[in-house]
């Protein structure tokens, strides 16, 4: 098989499809074109040289004669054979006899032959492209061939095999080859080579439709719809108004599904049929217009029955005009109803005006309709003229329907219904619900929804909520339903029950599996949890918001290694979040995958509402005392790509996060917070005394090396410096302390706490046992605590400090002085604070009744204790 093409080989092992081969035989095609430049590929100039050979013999001698007789001119130099052609153009024979005649009689110009030659040189090509191609297997191997299916029909198929095989090596473009191996094969039983070779002898021999056929048909029999679509596709190319081939294909494409080619198939079915067979016509439209009306193409099922209406009107049946009314009412084109329904029925729709003043005109219709009218068709009408306001000629029609049975006719109740719902006429639609409702067969939920929202509109409240309770009966699965149902319930002022009406619909499994679901549990949850907060349940309200939020976050709660778990406490089954252990393994695989499932899920609301959701649930933990589940509420978020993105609401989570965790008494996460906040920010004040405080409680030293590190980073920073001051105060490092607390007392001299805090620092290393110049430092600390009295001003904050370094001392005289001037004293006012939290007396009597407990005066360090001490 040296001479095949690769393509050929690939498909002939099965490892391509026809389309596949005819492709990249194609390609290879083109691309040896562009090599030779001259257009001929080199199998087609094989094969021409082949024929050029074989055929040059015959015509040389054919070629001779003709040019002995054409080379003879008349007397004008025009040849014998122009002026044949010339007379055949227009119909004439012309002898030889006659040409002496004929050439006396008509004299051409040299014009006139150059363009009788450019007429033939048209023609030449025009018979060139309409003569069937001839076969391109050399006569050396005709032989050949004629010997293969002389042994196929005497049933030596081997010998037939190989002999076509040789011929394809050296032929390969020969369609005969291939054609005798399909049908060899087909004899054996062996359908899919026989397809297989029939194709390539199809597509090397391709104007023969019937053969096309044929192996659409042997495609279907192994179920390859493509394959019989691509064989159909090239039957019709070389028959184009076959409308079998096109009907056959038609059916295929809508096997797959795919309607739009198949729609067009059909009607290039429509514009192919004569005008004679006009019920074919207006069959084929009814099918069209029932197949785009099925799959919500409206506009084109309108054209269609527009088209056959207008073709075929003598063939026009009732059921056309019911289905073109169908169309026009589905796309609210109700003019063209009602001029439908009076052009191809007897129905006669007449106005009538009469001028009542020079302002106003009074306008009546009169509506005739004939006895023999199908119901769907007075139906049509009855919709059309309410949506046209046209309601004068309703009475009759509306008796003629109301004689009818409802169990018979309930859709066309149902359908008049509806229109006087949509044009609010509810008093008119409501006999007509009620009558279905009392039915057996229309008692539907749809229905008794019509029939509800009906008694909603005319204000009969308590009958609504009925039939809205029907509704949800029968389909425990509407969600709008449900929600109307519960704004009935707590309207009556029922809340419990409007809380019922919005239970839950799904289970578990289903919210997990299925997206519409999902987005229905969630629109029911939202209101739900407003329901909910308008009656100040606040545990049931926090139950509804974190269900939603656990649907938005669930891959970010995984993450975070936070559970949503149900949990009875204080008589009560509610939600709440919990941190799962470390070991625990994630159950979410692909958290890609999952994090796209989850956003197509919670799509019903957008990123604001969800942003508004979350910051509620943390307000109401908050308000609840459940600061933990706060907290783990915002590391979930945080894990949220949308919440994390957005640097605001980062930024505004955190924040939340550092309050919750203080709530919470959680200062060793509060200071992960607040450490990156004050980074970010560090001439902010308030942060730093947030840190401060958060530092104070967290009973931790790891921000000792922090401050020091970031004031290598920012030296002029006031807080820091006064931060490091304290620090190493705490730390023992009094030096370090003192040079901290002079630089900052440097930077702001009247500032009284930096005063108080360097006399203190000069009072605690004067208190060091191993310490040299004790007096000097005595005498410098009481220096600025005089300052720190100066600056402060007598108060019962200023005494206490400065008897409680007296009794540091050991000066305790001196201490019982300025503790009792700091009794006398009344705690200051601050703003914010209440007045019980700055007063001192307690401290300053207890520290008295030291003293005076280690003097020796009981009684009077009891008295102390019992007069400020006891509560």
């Amino acid at each position: 098989m040296s001479g095949f093409s690769p393509e050929l080989i690939d498909y002939l092992e099965g490892k391509i499809s026809f389309e596949e081969f005819e492709r990249l035989r194609e390609e290879r095609k083109a691309r040896e074109r562009e090599a030779t430049g001259d257009g001929v590929t080199e199998d087609e100039g094989e094969t021409t040289a082949a024929e050029d050979v074989d055929c040059s013999s015959r015509a040389s001698h054919s070629r001779a004669k003709q040019e002995a007789d054409d080379s003879e001119e008349t007397s004008d130099g025009v040849s014998k054979s122009v002026h044949r052609v010339f007379a055949s153009m227009f119909g004439d024979h012309v002898s030889e006899d006659d040409e002496e005649e004929n050439d006396q009689s008509e004299q051409f110009t040299a014009g006139d032959v150059f363009a009788l030659e450019m007429e033939l040189q048209r023609e030449h090509k025009k018979m060139q492209r309409e003569r069937r191609p001839r076969s391109k297997l050399p006569k050396a191997l005709r032989g050949l061939m004629g010997e293969a299916n002389i042994r196929f029909a005497r049933g030596d198929r081997e010998e037939a095999v190989m002999m076509c095989m040789e011929i394809i090596r050296q032929a390969p473009l020969a369609y005969e080859p291939f054609s005798t191996l399909a049908m060899i094969y087909e004899d054996q039983g062996d359908m899919e080579k026989s397809l297989q070779f029939g194709l390539i002898a199809a597509h090397l021999n391709p104007s023969d439709p019937e053969e096309w056929v044929k192996l659409a048909e042997m495609s279907l029999e192994q179920d390859n719809i493509k394959q019989a679509i691509f064989c159909y596709s090239k039957a019709i190319k070389y028959d184009t108004t076959n409308v079998r081939y096109i009907w056959e294909r038609s059916s295929l494409y809508e096997q797959l599904s795919e309607h739009k080619m198949a729609m067009d198939g059909y009607r290039r079915i429509l514009n192919i049929l004569p005008p004679t067979d006009g019920e074919h016509f207006m069959q084929l439209a009814r099918d069209m217009a029932k197949s785009y009306y099925e799959t919500n193409d409206i506009s084109s099922a309108i054209g269609v029955m527009e088209e056959a209406l207008g073709k075929h009107q003598s063939l026009v049946s009732a059921e056309d005009v019911n289905m073109a009314a169908e169309l026009y009412l589905s796309n609210k084109q109700y003019d063209k109803t009602l001029e439908i329904i009076t052009t191809f029925t007897e129905v006669v729709v007449e106005k009538s005006s009469s001028k009542i003043d020079d302002a106003e005109e009074d306008v009546t219709y009169n509506c005739q309709i004939p006895d023999a009218v199908p119901i769907d068709i007075r139906v049509k009408l009855m919709v059309c003229l309410i949506h046209l306001h046209i309601l004068q000629p309703l009475d009759v029609l509306m008796t003629h329907l109301m004689e009818q049975n409802p169990e018979d006719m309930g859709d066309l109740y149902l359908d008049v219904a509806e229109a006087f719902l949509e044009i609010g006429e509810y008093n008119s639609a409501l006999p007509l619900l009620s009558a279905l409702v009392c039915s057996e067969r229309y008692n539907l939920a749809v229905v008794w929804l019509r029939h509800a929202e009906c008694l909603k509109a005319l204000g009969h409240m308590e009958q609504a909520s009925e039939s809205y309770a029907k509704v949800v009966a029968m389909a425990p699965l509407h969600l709008d339903a449900r929600i109307s149902l519960s704004t009935l319930q707590q309207q009556l002022g029922r809340p419990e029950k409007a809380l019922e009406a919005l239970e839950s619909m799904h289970d578990a499994e289903t919210l997990t599996h299925d997206a519409s679901a999902a987005q229905q549990e969630l629109k029911l949850l939202l209101h739900r949890s407003t329901l909910l907060f308008s009656q100040k349940k606040l545990p049931d309200y926090v139950d509804a918001l974190l269900a939603m939020l656990a649907m938005l976050l669930k891959v970010a709660m995984s993450r975070a290694q936070v559970s949503l778990v149900s949990r009875s406490k204080n008589g009560g089954k509610h939600l709440y979040l919990v941190k799962d252990s470390r070991d625990k393994v994630s159950d979410i695989d692909d958290q890609e995958a999952a994090y796209l499932d989850v956003k197509g899920k919670t799509s019903v609301l957008n990123k604001d509402d969800w942003w508004n959701l979350l910051l509620k649930a943390i307000y109401t933990l908050c308000d609840l005392i459940r600061f933990k589940e706060a907290e783990l509420l915002v590391d979930s978020s945080l894990e949220y790509y949308s919440f994390y993105d957005d640097r605001q609401k980062r930024k505004e989570l955190e924040y939340f996060g550092l309050s919750a965790a203080v709530l919470d008494n959680n200062f060793r996460k509060a200071y992960n917070y607040i450490r990156v906040m004050v980074m970010e920010n560090v001439n902010r004040p308030q942060l730093w005394n947030i840190f401060n405080q958060v530092t104070m409680h967290s009973q931790d030293l790891r921000h000792h090396r922090f401050c020091l590190r970031l004031m290598l980073k920012h030296p002029e920073n006031h807080a820091l410096c006064v931060l490091n001051g304290h620090n190493a105060f705490v730390a023992g490092s009094f030096k370090h302390a003192l040079g901290q607390y002079v630089q900052a007392f440097r930077n702001h001299p009247n500032e009284p706490l930096y005063t108080l805090c360097v006399g203190l620092t000069f009072i605690h290393m004067a208190s060091q046992k191993f310490v040299l110049k004790r007096h000097p430092l005595l005498v410098q600390g009481f220096s600025f605590l005089t300052r720190y009295l100066e600056l402060r001003g007598p108060c019962q904050e200023v005494y206490y400090n400065i008897g409680r370094a007296l009794h540091q001392l050991g000066l305790v005289h001196f201490a019982i002085h300025y503790y009792e001037k700091a009794l006398k004293l009344p705690p200051l006012k601050l703003n914010g604070i209440e007045d019980d939290q700055v007063d001192l007396r307690r401290d300053i009597a207890y520290n008295l009744s030291l003293i005076y407990q280690n003097s020796g005066n009981v009684d009077m360090a009891r008295k102390l204790i019992f007069t400020y001490c006891v509560i």
